[in-house]
């Protein structure tokens, strides 16, 4: 009995685990607490100072930084953008 269930275990074909539970998390949970951290820390630093130039100027970086994220989750094109800048970097 013990022999049969062996040799069906052995003939199964291997799961191979996936990242989507953990990519669905961290886009879920992960990327709006540092969001949230981000959009802080610029009012915190900058406007506690009247620094009001200087927050719009880090912001602009900010909502660049947001549109390249955007891009890469919500299409499949991620890993052309990671190829693309890797070949600024390495080249050809």
């Amino acid at each position: 009995m013990i022999a049969m269930d062996l040799v069906t275990l052995a003939q199964q074909q291997p799961t191979v685990p996936g990242t989507g539970n953990v990519r669905d998390w961290i886009l879920d949970n992960i990327v709006p607490l540092l969001l949230l951290t981000v959009a802080l820390l610029l009012l915190w630093l900058g406007g506690g100072k009247g620094d009001n130039a200087g927050v719009m100027r880090r912001l602009g970086g900010v909502i660049v930084a947001l549109a390249i994220i955007g891009l890469a989750v919500t299409t499949d094109a991620g890993a052309n953008i990671g190829q693309w800048l890797a070949g600024l970097f390495v080249g050809g």
